[in-house]
């Protein structure tokens, strides 16, 4: 059974050997037994049924929660030359009928189904008269009723080993606590199937965690190495959301907004350019991720502290599901605290429902404040140990100073009792530096003894040591009242002079270190541009076949015939990655681009793709003309299609002056209804104007009117 398994690994997908446990559970489902499978997010799950989906006789069905994921994973199937088929509600009658039809003749070996679609009534007699040989049950987690990603559905799921008592089923999560895997055993009657749990390590993120000062200069300085990069920021609100994508576009770091109060069209519409294009950010709330498929997400970053160390989990590992460098980056200051314990106050739910997740938010703020190695207490908290630092987080590369901060923790504990235990950071901040301010002096609180008496230490000093204490639950934040801070019970040992307190020492005069970027790790300057010779071949490729590029191939395929040079088909044929399918297909095109013979042809997408970056650098439409090899009318035509998409505004496209601008708009708003064309606005400027500028203005006016 082994020995096919592999046959089909390296025939099919182009691998030479299986990875950690997949061996061992595509053995157990292929032999008809259960399995229950909890894996880290590019660890190869898919693989875990797929491959067993193709040894077995009959159909295969899986279990997807999103429309998205279903389609990207058919799309990957078929590149492969595997018959799979997703039926669900974005496709028309006679679209479903043709797919029954060919599910009843045969033609058909992987069927993607939502959990809803598939626990009705009809649709479970209509697989019962089909020969089915395997169910997979994809985010499983999602049965659990005390996790994030709940959907009722999944509670159906149980009643398949009733109705299909002899078809083995395979239940695969990456994110599953031990309650939580109890609860995926019970609801879905897998309690003959064999656990198998994979480590939680992905050895290829680089953590790294730093205090928020200027957020978004923070973040400009993390990307700047990070050009060209995909990759995804989270923030907690969407306003934040809709400004951060607008600032990033604005500093040339094309950005999409996603979040739940965005159409619903034009959240899938960003989702497809997400996955379709390469090098966008996507900036979102946690509403964006589960079902996130694209294996070259070269960062994560947070501009906001997630609820937990399960959420952090989570969205840092749709970095690098390809297994080479990524990042998971995050800026965190007071402020986040004190709006999550805020939320957490006023939020529905028992008080032992709160407790739970009180705890959890301790656990993220305590790994914020970690001095020692961040991977260990990462992977602590999911009960793995790893014995020794990981060498590959910030901790463990620059190292982590601590100081004796007894005595100025004593001072800053003093002036909030003293104060009156009712006022946030700012104020006693003034009082510890002896700012004779107005505040101040109204509250009298020049009189205090502790006025002044922390002057031998920068005001940032002050601030990183406040919210150490209240992440080490030294000091409460007033939750009821303005978000005070008051003391805590726990800081009595420190004050009575009980217990001593070292804390993280922050050096904040120096500039931060650069921190190198995952993709700078991946290619040498030297390869750079038969790198992006390959990348362009498979982006062209990517749009011939309406796929996104990654499954054309993965950025680490690419990455193994760049630095193998492969010299022939059969050469080639060797590259991971490479089945035969896509051997036949692409590998004489990438072949061709390795000896240096093909010059690949920009696609419409890499032109827009390079225009947009060349105006938000500042070129002019001539010069970017001159810098495309092609006319400035063509150049005039891409910068007004890029505006009416809001990639880019009309400020950046051209530089005019307000009282010319002024005058194009008023042209074209005189009338009433419809903006009139061009060529009609075009008399009243004669040779004034270029037809090209009217053509921008106007694409920005119509943009205006359909937000």
């Amino acid at each position: 059974m082994l020995d096919q398994a592999q046959r089909i690994l390296k025939d099919v997908f182009g691998y030479d050997a299986f990875r950690g446990n997949q061996g061992a559970i595509i053995e157990r489902v292929a032999s008809g037994l259960d399995a229950l499978v909890l894996m880290p997010t590019g660890g190869g799950k898919s693989l875990c049924y797929q491959v067993p989906a193709l040894l077995r006789d009959g159909l295969a069905v899986v279990v997807s929660p999103l429309i998205a994921l279903m389609d990207d994973q058919v799309a990957t199937l078929e590149e492969l030359g595997v018959a799979a088929v997703a039926l669900n509600s974005s496709q028309t009658p006679d679209e479903q009928r043709e797919i029954a039809e060919r599910l009843r003749r045969g033609e058909i070996k992987l069927l993607y189904l939502a959990p809803e679609r598939l626990v009705q009534p009809r649709m479970l007699a209509f697989l019962q008269r089909l020969q089915v040989g395997l169910f997979a049950i994809d985010e499983a987690h999602c049965v659990s009723q005390w996790g994030h990603d709940f959907r009722p559905e999944y509670l159906q799921l149980g009643q398949l080993a009733e109705f299909f008592p002899n078809v083995p089923r395979i239940a695969l999560t990456a994110t599953a606590d031990k309650r939580t895997r109890e609860e995926i055993v019970q609801r879905l009657h897998l309690e003959s199937a064999e656990r198998y749990l994979s480590s939680f390590d992905r050895p290829n993120i680089f953590y790294r965690i730093v205090p928020k000062e200027q957020p978004r200069k923070q973040l400009l300085g993390f990307l700047a190495e990070r050009r060209g990069d995909a990759g995804i920021l989270y923030c907690m609100s969407r306003k934040k959301v809709d400004d951060m994508a607008a600032f990033l576009t604005e500093q040339g770091f094309p950005a999409l907004p996603y979040h739940a109060g965005l159409p619903a069209e034009l959240r899938a519409h960003h989702q497809r350019r997400f996955l379709n294009e390469e090098g966008l950010i996507m900036v979102a709330t946690i509403a964006f991720g589960m079902g996130i498929d694209k294996p070259n997400v070269r960062f994560v970053a947070h501009l906001d502290l997630p609820k937990s160390l399960e959420a952090y989990y989570q969205e840092t590992g749709r970095a690098g599901r390809d297994g080479l460098p990524a990042d998971a980056w995050m800026a965190y200051g007071l402020q986040d605290v004190i709006f999550l314990k805020q939320m957490l106050n006023n939020s529905e739910g028992d008080e032992r429902h709160k407790r739970v997740e009180q705890h959890k938010l301790d656990a993220m703020l305590a790994l914020c404040e970690e001095t020692r190695c961040r991977r260990q207490a990462l992977l602590a908290y999911f009960d793995e140990d790893m014995p020794n630092p990981c060498g590959h987080c910030d901790n463990c590369v620059d190292g982590v100073q601590t100081w004796d901060a007894t005595e100025p923790a004593r001072q800053a504990l003093s002036a909030i009792y003293r104060s009156g235990q009712r006022y946030g950071v700012g104020h006693l901040v003034d009082i510890l530096l002896g700012r004779d301010n107005e505040k101040v002096r109204n509250l009298g609180h020049q009189h205090l003894s502790v006025f002044g008496v922390g002057k031998d230490r920068a005001e940032g000093e002050w601030r990183s040591l406040f919210r150490q204490l209240v992440a080490r639950g030294l000091v409460d934040v007033d939750l009821d009242g303005f978000g005070g801070l008051r003391l805590s019970e726990q800081c009595r040992p420190l004050l009575r002079g009980e217990t001593t307190l070292e804390l993280r020492h922050e050096v904040t005069s120096k500039a931060p270190k650069p921190a190198s970027s995952a993709a700078s790790q991946l290619v040498r300057s030297e390869e750079r541009e038969q790198w992006e010779a390959l990348r362009a071949l498979r982006r062209k490729l990517a749009e011939e076949h309406g796929v996104p590029p990654y499954v054309i191939f993965p950025d680490a395929t690419l990455l193994e015939m760049l630095r193998g040079q492969p010299s022939s088909l059969a050469d080639m044929a060797r590259v991971s990655g490479v089945g035969a399918r896509k051997l036949e297909r692409y590998g004489a095109a990438f072949l061709e681009v390795l000896q240096g013979g093909a010059q690949v042809p920009k696609s419409p997408a890499d032109l827009r793709h390079e225009l947009i970056s060349l105006a938000c650098a500042g070129m002019t439409p001539s010069q970017i003309a001159t810098q495309l090899a092609c006319t400035e009318k063509n150049v005039y035509a891409m910068l007004a299609e890029a505006i009416g998409r809001q990639q880019l505004s009309l400020d950046q496209a051209l530089d005019l002056p307000d009282d010319l601008l002024s005058e194009i708009q008023d042209a074209f708003l005189d009338g009433e209804g419809e903006l009139p064309g061009v060529a009609e606005v075009a008399e009243r400027f004669g040779k004034r104007v270029p037809a090209g500028v009217l053509h921008c203005v106007r694409a920005a006016l119509q943009a205006e009117f359909e937000v």
